[in-house]
């Protein structure tokens, strides 16, 4: 028995048709805005960035219509524009849910982590990375940096932080998400929807009661780094990433002031006391030797 080239998935070479048309209302809204956004550039094809969010916001992903028709308002091929849209990862291809939820599996993270939750979080959810659930409320993904390392593991949810993380806190995040309880980032503004999220990001403003006001700071160790970077020699304080207290050895919390590094140490509020000479001067670290000596 055979099968035909279709059935099999295979392409006959044959030209792709046409991406259809945005209805006329949803094209003439979408024109007022970008003749807004790219009246903010010297060049109207550096506004390709914020035109592809843009269009994004409109159906939730960049599809074929949307890439036409940023080319055909940019006087650009569509080649040129989907050349940028495979680029960058935060364009979505195909459909994606309402919550675009990243762990970062980048080192830090990883190691204190983030691994284990997004490994949980997918037999949680029944889904594989880049998928989304059958509601349409979560799509999944590893990401390879957060840039909040002082808060590790983190998950974001719609380039929102939810900083220190577990697995069960993870589940239940996503499970407020689908179930449409509200949810609070740890720092940074409201959560709001991808297509939200995108407009947003393609330059307008956010409307939202508080959302501009709403902040969020950097870590600890990353203000110590800051510090010093400026030259500054006040004295830091660590405290413990998660409860805000610094502890001793009895579990009790306590304060203490961080001395300035040498070269060799670093600060960061995940360290632990190594077996070295630099942390335990009564079992210094002499080279390793080699394999017979």
């Amino acid at each position: 028995m055979t099968t035909s080239s279709s059935e099999r998935g295979v392409s006959l070479g044959m030209p792709e048709l046409p991406a259809p048309a945005y209805p006329d209302d949803v094209r003439a809204r979408l024109e007022t805005d970008a003749r807004e956004i790219i009246a903010r550039y010297p060049d109207s094809r550096s506004a390709l960035l914020p035109l592809l969010h843009l269009v994004q916001s409109e159906e939730g992903h960049v599809t074929r219509t949307g890439m036409q028709f940023c080319a055909d308002v940019l006087e650009l091929t569509t080649a040129e524009v989907t050349a940028v849209a495979t680029f960058y990862t935060m364009y979505r291809r195909r459909p994606s849910g309402d919550y675009q939820v990243g762990v970062c599996t980048n080192t830090l993270c990883a190691v204190m982590g983030g691994d284990a939750i997004f490994s949980e979080l997918q037999e949680h959810l029944g889904v594989g990375n880049g998928e989304t659930t059958d509601d349409g409320k979560v799509t999944l993904e590893h990401i390879e940096c957060n840039a909040a390392c002082d808060f590790a593991p983190v998950v974001m949810v719609n380039w929102e932080f939810f900083d220190n993380q577990t697995p069960a806190t993870a589940k239940r995040l996503v499970d407020d998400l689908r179930e449409g309880r509200p949810v609070e980032p740890t720092r940074g503004a409201p959560l709001c929807t991808f297509k939200e999220t995108a407009r947003i990001l393609a330059g307008f403003p956010d409307e939202r009661p508080g959302a501009v006001e709403a902040s969020g700071g950097a870590g600890p160790a990353s203000l110590v780094g800051l510090r010093l970077a400026r030259g500054e020699t006040a004295p830091a304080r660590v405290v413990h990433p998660r409860d805000g207290a610094p502890q001793g050895r009895d579990g009790a919390p306590q304060d203490r002031d961080v001395h300035e590094p040498s070269p060799r140490q670093h600060l960061s509020s995940h360290d632990a006391p190594q077996d070295t000479s630099a942390s335990d001067p009564a079992h210094p670290a002499g080279p390793t030797a080699e394999e017979g000596e």
